[in-house]
């Protein structure tokens, strides 16, 4: 069988390493100079910059991402977090440890008043979201389209599912309520910051089954991988390559077509590739365009008004710092929130190189990537583009300074990317980047499948099921490959 793959993100190069695995012919496409997509890399002279942020997850015995290397009967070395990151909310520096009691015991002290209902909360929390690990363990396809998937997922069905039910329309914010701690403003605004970077959205409107799950997977394991996740992407696409697999960078597709019942995708070049299936890596605002009318008229409903959906952007600042300005036990993941919204620079996420890590940085230097949501329409003019930018930044070093208070006086070199960058850099539609928000709208069984409704025509990455970050678009991918070998 012959493959074309678009997108060299994580989810299209998971596909792909299996699919090559297996025999088949991948012919694997990326717009750009980089393998990863938003998990990717650039470098400028000595020092290199992850693209987003770097914290690992699903290495853990049983992890995604554990389970597709043994598979492919690779290794891939990462190193475990006892402090996962380090949250700075005004006054207050809160570690926040992967081991449970030592996280139930700080948040005790941290937020006193409410020590009993934060320890009631995490309790049911982590309950769901051992629950939803068991159930998600056999990787069952949701929304379940096709017999084979709804008998997958009746088959993943533990003794505990049940219990989920209450939850299923339920939020994150009713958890809150339930537990007595609508009223705890700050606590409440540090659940919002772990949900926002892994969930897109805050506990008013996240989904509990999808929000438990990631206050409970934190705990699982977090990983710090030298260099950064890219590290990932590139091992993936070497594997294809070793397994017959063709991989190309700088290969923008702009169409994609049927002629004489098999696909073609044209570049902007104009060369062509022809295959038996095409898997669009890509989010679904770039993947309907790339279609001609009759096809589109093809696609669900669902999927196409929702490929007219705008998602969050992204403004990130990449720094590199002489070591001497960076306080020592400076945590390497770290949180910098505000008392306003999760946007704009009121919450920032710190991805620190590791000491040593010479990947990214050479001796007496360490690299910084710093990032904020941002709403789009900031920058739908140059004028307010320029402006913003400069606002925006300021306002970053000064949350920077939260954690590094000397960071301006070692700065060796600085850089910003905007939404425009991010699209320039990774193609993606307006700079959009973190797929969907884990709404009870868009989540579980109201996310989009894998399946485009037309035969031969797939999709995975973070605009379909299970979602945005590296755990959501390996196993969109895996799905993908899954689909196509019938397994």
């Amino acid at each position: 069988m012959e493959i074309i793959i678009i997108g060299g993100g994580i989810g299209g190069l998971t596909a792909g390493a299996f699919l090559a695995k297996d025999g088949h012919n991948v012919t694997l496409l990326e717009a750009s100079n980089e393998w990863g997509g938003s998990a990717g890399k650039f470098s400028r002279g000595k020092f290199l910059f992850p693209v987003g942020a770097t914290m690992g997850m699903g290495f853990e015995e049983g992890g995604i991402h554990h389970r597709i290397f043994q598979e492919l009967n690779l290794s891939f070395p990462a190193l475990a977090l006892d402090e996962i990151m380090r949250v700075y909310h005004g006054s207050r520096v809160m570690p926040y440890y992967a081991d449970r009691n030592r996280h139930l015991s700080e948040c005790s002290s941290q937020f006193p008043e409410y020590a009993n209902q934060i320890i009631s909360f995490y309790k049911e929390a982590w309950k769901i979201g051992a629950e939803v690990r068991k159930l998600i363990k056999p990787l069952p396809v949701v929304p379940p389209v096709t017999f084979s998937e709804w008998k997958k997922l009746v088959l993943s069905l533990k003794p505990g599912t049940p219990g989920l039910l209450p939850y299923l329309r339920k939020t994150v914010g009713d958890l809150l309520k339930k537990h007595g701690l609508d009223e705890a403003a700050s606590f409440r605004h540090f659940i919002d910051g772990q949900l926002i970077d892994s969930m897109q959205t805050t506990s008013q409107d996240c989904s509990a089954l999808m929000g438990a799950l990631a206050l409970d997977i934190y705990h699982e394991g977090a990983y710090y991988t030298e260099g950064g996740l890219y590290k990932i992407a590139e091992t993936l696409q070497k594997y294809i390559e070793d397994n017959g697999g063709k991989t190309y960078k700088r290969k923008h597709v702009q169409t994609i077509r049927k002629e004489n019942g098999r696909w073609v995708a044209v570049d902007q070049k104009g060369e062509s590739w022809r295959a038996d299936h095409v898997v669009c890596n890509l989010p679904i605002q770039g993947f309907v365009p790339l279609l001609p009318e009759p096809l589109q008229e093809q696609l669900p409903a669902k999927l196409v008004k929702r490929s007219k959906v705008a998602q969050w952007g992204a403004f990130t600042m990449y720094l590199a710092l002489k070591e001497t300005v960076i306080p020592p036990y400076t945590a390497l993941f770290n949180q910098v929130l505000s008392d306003r919204s999760m946007t704009e620079g009121n919450h920032l996420f710190l991805s620190l190189s590791k000491a040593n890590d010479t990947n990214r940085a050479p001796e007496g230097f360490r690299t910084l990537t710093v990032s904020t949501h941002t709403e789009l329409h900031h920058w739908d003019t140059k004028e307010k583009y320029d402006q913003y930018k400069d606002t925006l930044t300021e306002k970053m070093l000064s949350g920077i300074e939260r954690v590094i208070p000397e960071v301006r006086h070692g700065i060796e070199l600085q850089m910003t990317g905007a939404p425009l960058a991010w699209e320039r850099f990774t193609k993606r539609p307006k700079g959009m980047v973190g797929g969907f928000p884990q709404t009870n709208e868009y989540s579980l069984f109201n996310s989009l499948s894998h399946r485009t409704g037309i035969d031969g025509l797939w999709l995975c990455g973070d605009s379909v099921f299970p979602g945005a970050g590296t755990i959501g678009v390996s196993t969109s991918g895996y799905h993908v490959y899954r689909s196509i070998v019938q397994k």
